[in-house]
């Protein structure tokens, strides 16, 4: 299959970024259950510190091979089904991808979710109906508020490197809002052995902002240090995405791009055991309330 085909294929049916593809898929589905945010997370019998866990092995998440492009799924998304991974709480997709130099995803739509793109190595060219158009660099953060619709397209930037990223939607808490894009860039030395905040629900708080009572943090930890997290909001839960390294979470070890999710808590402790573990923490609406 030509490159074309495969972008219309991807863009109707099974793309990495399409809405009109995916979500349609899961439309009826998750009219349901947004309003029963942890319906598919019981406890994790194999957890080591808590009974309100659910631990992700890198190794289990769903995968994709087009050649170009590369993705990891923790939780279901186009051909990769498991109905016991289909989100966490309000979080809804946790792409990690690898994008050949040069390629990417012709215009494709969205509607109602919000988007949040973190570049972790190379450079994606983005360009929207809304007029936006410009790169995004590793160290920077990206969101797009889909609300009533958005076209947009995302390309690896360079034509002689790869692009890696993590693709991430979040179900809103306001339906049908204007469409709203930003990106800002990190100072990601500032993340060093302690929390720096990528998103909140508020614009007048640190970095970017969404349409959901949801924070993400990142740190980046020097081998045997600890650092505290207490949760932003009483009913909401932390999805922990190890993206280089190796941590402990009391007797729990996550190694780098596991994912683990925990929830009636009100704060816990990761301790880095590799130097310059890198770390994120989405902090999302778990329950009703």
């Amino acid at each position: 299959m030509n490159r074309k085909s495969f972008l219309k294929k991807s863009i109707l049916g099974f793309s990495l970024l399409s809405v009109g593809g995916v979500l349609s898929s899961f439309k009826k589905e998750n009219a349901k259950i947004r309003n029963i945010i942890g319906f598919n997370h019981l406890p994790n019998t194999k957890s080591q510190i808590m009974k309100n866990a659910v631990y992700h092995a890198a190794n289990t998440r769903g995968k994709a091979d087009h050649g170009w492009l590369k993705a990891n799924h923790s939780f279901s998304f186009a051909n990769y089904y498991n109905p016991e991974r289909m989100q966490f709480g309000a979080l809804r997709v946790l792409n990690d991808d690898f994008i050949e130099g040069g390629a990417g995803f012709g215009t494709h739509p969205h509607d109602n979710m919000e988007i949040i793109t973190i570049p972790l190595e190379g450079d994606l060219e983005h360009k929207d109906n809304m007029g936006n158009q410009g790169v995004i660099a590793s160290g920077e953060v990206q969101v797009m508020s889909a609300g009533t619709g958005i076209y947009h397209s995302e390309y690896n930037h360079n034509k002689d490197k790869h692009a890696k990223l993590l693709q991430i939607w979040v179900f809103p808490n306001q339906s049908s809002v204007k469409p709203r894009y930003e990106q800002m860039k990190f100072d990601m030395a500032k993340a060093k052995n302690q929390w720096i905040q990528l998103v909140s629900p508020s614009p007048e708080d640190d970095g970017l902002w969404i349409y959901q009572n949801a924070w993400f943090s990142q740190t980046k930890l020097d081998k045997d240090v600890s650092l505290n997290y207490t949760m932003k909001a009483k009913n909401n839960g932390a999805y922990i995405f190890v993206i280089e390294g190796a941590v402990q979470i009391g007797n729990q070890i996550l190694n780098q791009r596991d994912g683990y999710g925990i929830w009636d808590i009100d704060q816990f402790e990761i301790t880095a055991l590799q130097e310059n573990a890198n770390v994120l923490v989405m902090d999302v609406p778990y329950k009703e309330g």
